[in-house]
């Protein structure tokens, strides 16, 4: 890890105690039920006093739900957004060219309302696939934006919720330049998570004065190592995306790639995406423990990624971590389906602390303390391959019976 006078680079980010995604200089954000859901917040929106440099990453599902493409067409215009829609309980996905015409709609209703240019405004929408938006109902609710009992955080993190048992927010703060500055997130997202951000919405904020193209490609990679490596059924949705917005609010001297002082944003936002990730796998379906995969020694670190992410997948494993069971077998056999090349008798397996693998053989443990261990909360798994020096980190949830009885259900 990089080190200046002594001190690391993430030495110099601190947690916000309460942070969140306004905790930036400069946005605001709020939610309110406007009928799509029963009785729950259904329509959030987020705001900057100005217009900000803006990147998105989407899902490869072929089914692209029309909000992300509207949003794109957004972005694609400057390279900028100042304000964010979004619904729950419909996804506006497979809806056609209706579904299209209603994202539009959207867009420009709530650019309206707030008065910004159309093209700065993004849409996005997670819930049932299949049905059509009931727009009168967002209308009404886009009319009712800014009212003042509905501009709060909380409020936007709820509304953008489906399954989700909790809210999921986060901010960071950290010094460039003798400016402080601020990265913030909130996100939703709790099954159907697999390999490229499956029903998974993530909205992060900077008050960070950086360049475009930077930032786009930052969030690129570090979205490959965050978010792209969290899985909870294997299951990749239609509308799902991450977009980061940064206002320049903290007067920093501009951010690229040979600022001196680069890294620090860089890992101070790769902070927020992991921690956001971490969050949307603990909260899995039905989920009692966030499962971490640790992979070393593999041939190169996508080959750890892919390994990383078979085990983090196996309905088997999972299975097996929800009954406390030391089934290190189901383990082996996840790495040797993955489909990298490795050498089974180089490979060492360990439960947290617990080595149950040496060697590619059994080595002898406390079923006791394995299972004690495997009753906590989090659960580490760690792979060493001893092939070389690649390596990844993937997250998931165990497999319970309530995810059965949520996905059973879900439509009803």
């Amino acid at each position: 890890m990089e080190q200046v006078n002594g001190v690391t680079t993430k030495e110099k980010i601190g947690l916000v105690t309460g942070g969140n995604v306004t905790t930036p200089k400069g946005f605001s954000a709020g939610g309110l039920h406007c009928g799509i859901r029963k009785q729950k917040l259904d329509l959030g929106w987020l705001y900057s006093d100005v217009p900000a440099h803006a990147a998105g990453v989407y899902t490869t599902n072929a089914f692209q739900a029309a909000p992300l493409k509207v949003t794109q067409e957004s972005i694609a215009v400057e390279q900028k957004l100042q304000a964010i829609l979004v619904n729950s309980g419909i996804a506006n996905a497979c809806t056609g060219e209706q579904g299209l015409k209603d994202a539009y709609e959207m867009r420009r209703s709530f650019s309206e309302k707030i008065q910004i240019p159309e093209h700065l405004a993004a849409v996005a929408s997670t819930g049932l696939i299949g049905e059509l938006l009931p727009m009168e109902k967002i209308q009404t609710g886009i009319s009712q934006i800014h009212e003042q009992e509905n501009n709060d955080t909380s409020r936007f993190e709820t509304a953008i919720l489906t399954t989700d048992t909790r809210e999921k927010g986060i901010a960071v703060q950290f010094e460039i330049d003798g400016k402080q500055i601020s990265i913030g997130g909130a996100a939703k997202g709790s099954g159907m998570i697999h390999p490229n951000m499956a029903t998974m919405l993530s909205f992060v904020t900077t008050d960070a004065n950086i360049d475009d193209q930077a930032l786009s490609r930052a969030l690129k990679s570090i979205t490959n190592t965050s978010f792209n490596m969290i899985t909870v059924d294997g299951d990749t949705s239609t509308n799902d995306m991450v977009l980061v917005m940064a206002n320049g609010k903290a007067e920093n001297a501009k951010l690229t790639e040979e600022h001196p002082e680069w890294n620090v944003f860089v890992e101070a936002l790769s902070t927020v995406c992991e921690l956001l990730a971490k969050e949307i796998a603990r909260d899995g379906e039905g989920a009692s423990k966030l499962v971490e995969v640790q992979v070393n020694g593999a041939n190169s670190d996508r080959a750890a990624q892919i390994i990383s992410k078979s085990v983090i997948s196996s309905n088997l494993v999972k299975t097996a971590i929800h009954g406390a069971d030391a089934n290190w077998g189901r383990i082996i056999t996840a790495i040797g389906y993955s489909g990298e090349q490795l050498d089974p008798d180089k490979v060492n397996v360990s439960l947290g602390p617990i080595k149950v693998v040496e060697n590619g053989i059994p080595y002898p443990f406390d079923e006791e303390k394995a299972k004690a261990y495997l009753l906590q909360d989090t659960v580490v798994i760690q792979a060493n391959l001893g092939d070389g020096s690649g390596k990844a980190t993937a997250w998931g949830c165990d497999l319970s019976y309530e995810y059965v009885r949520i996905n059973a259900s879900y439509r009803t």
